[in-house]
């Protein structure tokens, strides 16, 4: 029984150190988070107090009520920065790495969104991909490098998609921090800003067939792209 009391108390730090620890990161690579967090705290109880002096009519529970709401709220409203910065740092260690856009299409996509952390393309020289991702959207092609150089890339993979599934809106989008590209943490929300035209069936259906008729061998899961060479004879 002792064990077992002791067993809460000695989850709570760890929950608030992971915390800090996420802050900590999220504060070294993002120089505004700080007083966002702090802006996104203060903000409601200041809200809070002025309302609970113009309609508390000096009722101190009342106030006192106004201002208990108004801390709930800013720490929670601290909290949804603290989680939005913190991706958003998150985003900026491994962004023009290979790689980056499939971490976030396996991790970092909203609702009514699939995609796959394996390219369905791969230019072995320049390691250039593409990946794709299928949703209410559409599909959507997705470029890793430069815009330039995958252009084309990308409208071959489009002419594969388009012969398999011929009334299936395609939509190209490229990743980069070049002229013409989104930067990476941006992906998520513009794929949520492709105009809806499929059902949630009608995605589970064009997600499945892409996947049963993909010809592409996928790249091994855990394979560093950076250390992919061609194989040149037979694997023992």
């Amino acid at each position: 029984m002792a064990r077992t009391k002791k067993t809460p108390s000695t989850k709570e730090p760890g929950r608030l150190k992971q915390m800090w620890q996420v802050f900590q990161m999220t504060r070294r690579h993002d120089s505004t988070a700080t007083w966002l967090i702090l802006l996104g705290f203060l903000l409601p109880i200041l809200v809070a107090v002025v309302l609970s002096l113009f309609l508390g009519n000096g009722n101190w529970f009342t106030i006192s009520m106004f201002i208990l709401a108004g801390v709930l709220g800013g720490i929670l409203l601290a909290l949804v920065i603290l989680g939005r910065r913190a991706e958003r740092a998150a985003y900026s260690q491994i962004e023009g790495q290979p790689g980056a856009v499939g971490a976030v299409l396996k991790s970092g996509l909203r609702r009514g969104w699939m995609g796959n952390e394996m390219p369905v393309a791969v230019n072995g020289k320049t390691q250039d991909a593409i990946y794709r991702a299928v949703g209410k959207g559409g599909v959507a092609l997705i470029s890793e490098g430069s815009p330039s150089r995958t252009k084309r890339m990308l409208d071959d993979e489009q002419r594969k998609v388009a012969r398999i599934l011929p009334n299936v809106p395609i939509t190209q989008l490229s990743v980069g921090a070049e002229d013409g590209a989104i930067p990476l943490h941006r992906l998520p929300r513009s794929l949520k800003s492709i105009k809806k035209s499929l059902t949630k069936a009608e995605v589970h259906a064009v997600n499945n067939r892409l996947t049963s008729l993909q010809t592409q061998l996928p790249i091994p899961k855990g394979i560093d792209p950076m250390k992919a060479r061609p194989q040149r004879g037979k694997v023992r």
